[in-house]
């Protein structure tokens, strides 16, 4: 069942970054190669490293292509079925000509292992998958690329460091069940800190990069 579920996730990585390269080429169709090797790499390792931290909390994390569930505040506002939104990066490349890039993509769920609730047997509070546990899971995931996009600068890869902050920032961002809501709804104050440093990132590449 690993096996299928590992094999069903690393498809829907090469989809996705097949997705958002073909989104970043827009302008520039000969940087599609390029973007779609930055994108395998920036997604594979926010992934593996989400299944690390979530083997680390005993939990298994199950990455999957983002879906619009929620339109409303209220916890009754939402569709009776989750809306694919694969392709919203497209679609908005289309209308803006290349001018605005989406690269919110996918979302994750987080299970605990049935390990995780035998070991913890009688304490219910803490077997639960919390809100902290899933923005711990997000928040290393962030670090991960933020290492990556370090590296990629000192090496010169201007475009895959360019990539990897763009992705970084959309990972801030608390919109539906994208990974910044995960750290938003644990604390607010937390997500202030990660927001604004991955702004300014995101302004320092688009002056230096």
């Amino acid at each position: 069942m690993d096996i299928k579920e590992n094999t069903k996730e690393a498809l829907i990585i090469v989809l996705a970054a097949i997705v958002l390269a073909l989104a970043v080429g827009y302008k520039e169709q000969s940087i599609i190669y390029a973007a779609l090797a930055s994108f395998l790499i920036i997604l594979g390792v926010n992934v593996l490293v989400k299944k690390a931290v979530g083997y680390h909390f005993e939990t298994a994390v199950r990455t999957k292509l983002w879906t619009w569930y929620q339109f409303g505040l209220r916890t009754d506002m939402h569709f009776k079925k989750p809306i694919p939104m694969i392709w919203l990066p497209l679609i908005l490349t289309l209308f803006t000509k290349g001018f605005f890039l989406w690269l919110g993509i996918l979302e994750f769920d987080v299970v605990a292992k049935t390990e995780r609730v035998a070991k913890r047997h009688g304490l219910y509070r803490f077997s639960e998958v919390t809100e902290w546990h899933m923005a711990w899971i997000t928040i290393w995931a962030i670090t991960a690329n933020l290492i990556l996009a370090v590296v990629g600068y000192v090496a010169g890869f201007e475009l895959f460091t360019k990539l990897s902050i763009y992705f970084i920032f959309w990972s801030t961002l608390p919109i539906a069940r994208l990974d910044g809501s995960k750290i938003f709804y644990a604390s607010k104050g937390l997500w202030a800190v990660i927001f604004t440093v991955a702004t300014i990132l995101l302004i320092w590449s688009l002056r230096i990069i």
